[in-house]
């Protein structure tokens, strides 16, 4: 659950070390407010996934385990211990969270396989919550890696601007500064990643994802324990953890494009309905063969709603108005119902 995060944050910090803490956040802010990648929950353009989404259609049916040490300095600091595997199975708020400790692997797999669809493609939930300044959080990071048969894995690339000269200890970071690390986001959203940036990787079937692994990320930047991004920066996040709930807290794994489901996986190629263009800058084109009348709803990935009409055939829904994210358009024709996110540039 949360509280165990919040517990990383509060918990064996002495009053004293808490000033020093707010002292440092307060000479690092300045140099943590530029965003360079979708910004944090409730800032324009983000990207989180609210667990209760309707761009959501399946979630991990099956996860296995393996815990790294509460603080991978200390071998006999013992391992992580908090929640177990079932805690990682079903939608994310509901089973608690278990804890990989430093380095730990979690390996989930699916009632179908993930596919390659339209935008985003699965998301990762963990329990992260707001801290310090506005736009700031208490974050754990993980790696995402994907495999279509269990044995190679592809990670996707990743990048962390945070700065990495002074470590953060149990403090908050811009989760701005980071791009295709799980973990970006607080507890109840995830952070998405889309399979076609790995389409050209070797030994992979982006329509066919069995598995994927979630590998806690070593904050430390001391370069005998710590972890790189792909440009081989050191990442900084918050370590030590040395608690029973050390490293990346793995909430869930969502589904958003899914083999043989109904849903966001019906696009262009196995269904009449037809959404462009994509991405775009002011209008949507919804288009439909069926005679009956269509009802759409347009709603943030937050799954707030923005726009309410109907149609029959055809309909242009402008949305100009609206920042620059992603967005989910949802389609009711009688029985079915289809889904797309969309991107406003």
């Amino acid at each position: 659950m949360i509280t165990r995060g919040i517990h990383k944050f509060c918990g064996a910090v002495s009053s004293i070390h808490t000033l020093l803490l707010c002292t440092a956040l307060l000479f690092l802010y300045p140099f943590c407010i530029n965003a360079q990648f979708s910004p944090v929950v409730g800032y324009p353009g983000t990207t989180a996934i609210r667990w209760d989404s309707s761009a959501i259609i399946g979630w991990a049916t099956g996860c296995t385990i393996q815990r790294g040490y509460r603080d991978i300095a200390i071998p006999d600091s013992g391992y992580a211990t908090d929640g177990d595997s079932n805690s990682a199975i079903g939608p994310a708020t509901q089973n608690g969270t278990v804890s990989l400790g430093d380095g730990g692997i979690a390996i989930l797999t699916f009632s179908s396989p993930i596919v390659n669809g339209p935008g985003f493609d699965f998301a990762v939930f963990e329990n992260g919550f707001d801290a310090g300044p506005p736009g700031m959080a208490f974050l754990e990071l993980a790696f995402i890696e994907v495999s279509s048969d269990g044995v190679r894995y592809v990670r996707f690339p990743t990048t962390d601007n945070v700065q990495d000269t002074l470590q953060i200890g149990l403090g908050p970071m811009d989760g701005s500064k980071l791009n295709n690390l799980a973990g970006k986001y607080i507890y109840g959203y995830g952070t998405p990643f889309d399979l076609d940036e790995l389409r050209d990787s070797v030994g992979l079937d982006v329509n066919n994802i069995t598995h994927v692994k979630v590998i806690d990320v070593v904050g430390s930047i001391n370069p005998v324990h710590g972890t790189h991004d792909s440009r081989g920066h050191m990442i900084n996040d918050p370590y030590p953890t040395n608690y029973a709930s050390s490293g990346f807290d793995l909430d869930a794994v969502g589904v958003i494009n899914q083999k043989g489901a109904a849903g966001i996986s019906q696009t262009e190629a196995n269904t009449s309905i037809q959404v462009y263009p994509n991405p775009f800058s002011d209008f949507v084109i919804i288009h439909n063969e069926s005679k009956e009348m269509n009802q759409v709803q347009v709603t943030d990935i937050s799954g707030r709603m923005i726009k309410e009409s109907s149609f029959q055939y055809s309909a242009k829904i402008y949305l100009n108005e609206l920042p620059a994210g992603v967005y989910n358009i949802r389609v009711t024709n009688g029985q079915d119902v289809f889904s797309k996110l969309i991107i406003k540039e």
